[in-house]
């Protein structure tokens, strides 16, 4: 019976956890992965598509390391299109009694942990329905910091096992952010969905601010979406309340977007000069795989604290 992995992969998610261990990997201040695992939901900002690329040709490519992308189908399209079944999306809910409410999450495991499995488990040679052989295992790193140690899980698995370098390293995600400047990777940016529930004022102020065409496309899609998924409406199952984008139930692009939310001052009052200017930047509450930020509280109109 094997006791050892068979392989080792990164989940990459291409934000500023995930791009440390590969650079680190890389350097082989880590040991070296066998693949770094991106799954893309077709509707990640252009600069992730761009600081993935950036990845693979200056840091994976020349160690050897392949960037595999999966994908399970794009998310936004997915949502708008009455013939195609739908995992849904957090989207904050206005009942027709005035009560919030919020819909299930299903996003992440349909669009980020699906696809990483089923290329695991073809990259292992036991495609689905498949069953592996017992004992037999890949080694998986999260790029999970100290400072959100409590997200760290075990794999829902057996052919997976979860590790967590950064914390082993006792890294925080201010150590990782000074890392990737020092490569020349400071511009690392928040890796989700660009129409993502979870995301903060600033992560919503920047978008607005710094990429006119994407903003529009998410207030676009946040008016689509005021009475749930296209398929669940074409089967007869309509909302009876409003859906919106933004935790304040209101659509996007009259949103108080520019409100400073507490945790927002925390994280600038209390933060390292290097979080600092990366909660300028946005990059906060990410999504990763395995650990959805949007588990984490919310302080007033959805930035986690």
């Amino acid at each position: 019976m094997p006791s050892s992995p068979q392989f080792r992969a990164l989940s990459l998610g291409a934000g500023v956890q995930s791009s440390t261990l590969l650079a680190l990997s890389a350097e082989g201040v880590l040991p070296k992965v066998d693949y770094a695992i991106f799954a893309d939901t077709g509707w990640e900002p252009q600069s992730v598509y761009a600081h993935l690329d950036r990845l693979e040709r200056e840091i994976a490519a020349p160690a050897g390391i392949p960037i595999l992308r999966v994908s399970s189908g794009n998310i936004r399209d997915d949502a708008l299109d009455p013939d195609h079944r739908f995992a849904s999306m957090p989207l904050y809910i206005l009942n027709a009694d005035g009560r919030p409410g919020m819909t299930r999450r299903q996003c992440s495991g349909e669009y980020k942990v699906k696809p990483i499995k089923k290329e695991v488990r073809k990259l292992l040679g036991y495609p689905y329905p498949t069953r592996v052989p017992k004992g037999v295992f890949v080694e998986q790193w999260i790029g999970i910091s100290t400072d959100e140690f409590h997200r760290a899980k075990d794999a829902d698995v057996k052919y997976m096992r979860n590790r967590h370098p950064l914390i082993d390293m006792d890294w925080t995600r201010s150590d990782c952010i000074r890392y990737l400047t020092s490569l020349g990777l400071a511009d690392t940016p928040k890796s989700s969905c660009l129409g993502c529930p979870f995301h903060g004022n600033a992560q919503w102020r920047q978008i607005r601010d710094t990429s006119p065409e994407e903003w529009a496309d998410v207030v676009e899609f946040d008016a689509a979406i005021r009475k749930g998924n296209a398929r669940a409406n074409a089967t007869g199952n309509t909302l009876l309340g409003q859906a919106f984008l933004h935790r304040s139930r209101v659509p996007l692009d009259q949103a108080p977007i520019d409100h400073v939310t507490r945790a927002e001052r925390a994280v600038l009052d209390a933060a390292a000069e290097a979080e600092a200017e990366a909660a300028e930047l946005g990059v906060v509450n990410g999504c990763s795989p395995w650990s959805c930020r949007g588990d984490a509280e919310q302080d007033d109109f959805g930035l986690a604290s």
